[in-house]
């Protein structure tokens, strides 16, 4: 999100820019990616780290130019600025993605439990994209969000199940940064996450919904 009064019209216009993020989350991932793609580094922007609910604030005090994090914030801006703030169209360059992690050894024990958890995340799949608007009454109530704030971003998400090559590239994103940064244990290098991506238990239950590329 940016504030109109910044004249931020494409992403090479972020430099000079005083853009706000949240440190050690999926914030600070997203503004490096979008740094990189707008051929810009931190050094030439103002990187201010703070909190999302912050985040607003700061906009309408006019200390910030930009800033990035998740739902609601980006669309309470909007709502609470109007006119005074544009979204800076970023589509496609960065996907967060939900993901269900066991250890090996739970897998190993447990392929049953693994399977019906996975079926029933299937099962509320279907009822999401059958019954949205049920959906967003369950969901608001139970996150405490406003149903009409929820409502306006429903279609922001995407709702399936799956194992694609777009989890390989954000880990392999999230762990490009960790290494740039130097945000990692010692001797760390870029793993091979195909070694832990593991797919025949959803495979089993609909092959359709695994299409990585690198896997065999």
């Amino acid at each position: 999100m940016t504030a109109a009064s910044a004249g931020i019209k494409t992403k090479a216009d972020l430099r000079g820019k005083r853009i706000a993020f949240t440190a050690g989350t999926g914030s600070e991932v997203y503004t490096s990616v979008l740094l990189k793609a707008a051929g810009l580094t931190s050094k030439d922007v103002t990187l201010v780290n703070l909190r999302p609910q912050e985040m607003l604030p700061a906009m309408a005090a006019g200390s910030i130019d930009a800033f990035d994090t998740w739902e609601p914030h980006v669309a309470n801006a909007k709502k609470a600025l109007g006119e005074g703030a544009i979204p800076l169209d970023t589509k496609g360059l960065y996907t967060e993605t939900f993901n269900i992690v066991v250890t090996q050894s739970y897998l190993a024990a447990n392929p049953a439990i693994v399977s019906k958890f996975l079926a029933s995340l299937i099962e509320a799949e279907g009822w999401l994209k059958a019954n949205p608007g049920e959906a967003i009454d369950v969901i608001a109530a139970a996150t405490g969000m406003k149903r009409d704030e929820l409502a306006s971003i429903w279609t922001d998400y995407v709702y399936h199940v799956r194992l694609d090559d777009r989890i390989l590239t954000t880990l392999k994103t999230h762990a490009a940064w960790r290494l740039e940064t130097g945000n990692h244990p010692p001797g760390a290098s870029m793993p091979d996450f195909t070694k832990v991506l593991v797919t025949a238990p959803l495979k089993a239950l609909d092959s359709a919904r695994v299409t990585l590329g690198a896997r065999p």
